[in-house]
């Protein structure tokens, strides 16, 4: 008994692990990064050649890249990083073709040729593309 109780205790005290993936629109223009857990999912996705205005003013102090990466968990808003990027991403490890509709962890993410729309449970979420970038 006492044994039992120590393996359920071993169990719930050690750290969860994370499933972190990522997944690229065709052009490459795109590229996302999913993290799951016991405690939720978030996804951070990165545009790298984009045009427009950012959907969100400049924080004053942001004196790095802005508009380009965009974040959110499963629930709540979207937030935008301040964070330069340079060329291409890191490489994903699949392609969302264009027409697929993708669901995981508190998300659902659409890949057509017009750009890429993620949404969390909550119904919150972005759109990119070269043309616009907008968060709702």
């Amino acid at each position: 008994m006492i044994l039992r109780l120590l393996a359920i205790l071993f169990l719930f005290a050690s750290p969860a692990t994370a499933d972190v993936w990522s997944f690229a629109t065709p052009s490459k223009n795109i590229e996302c990064w999913v993290g799951e857990s016991l405690e939720g999912s978030d996804i951070a996705c990165t545009i790298f050649q984009k045009g427009g205005t950012p959907p969100a003013p400049r924080p004053a102090g942001c004196t790095q890249g802005w508009g380009h990466v965009f974040f959110m968990d499963e629930r709540g808003y979207v937030s935008m990083e301040c964070r330069t990027v340079a060329g291409q991403g890191r490489g994903a490890q699949s392609v969302a073709e264009y027409g697929v509709t993708g669901r995981f962890g508190g998300f659902t993410c659409r890949s057509e040729r017009t750009g890429l729309e993620c949404r969390n449970l909550d119904g919150h979420g972005f759109f990119l593309s070269r043309a616009s970038q907008r968060v709702f």
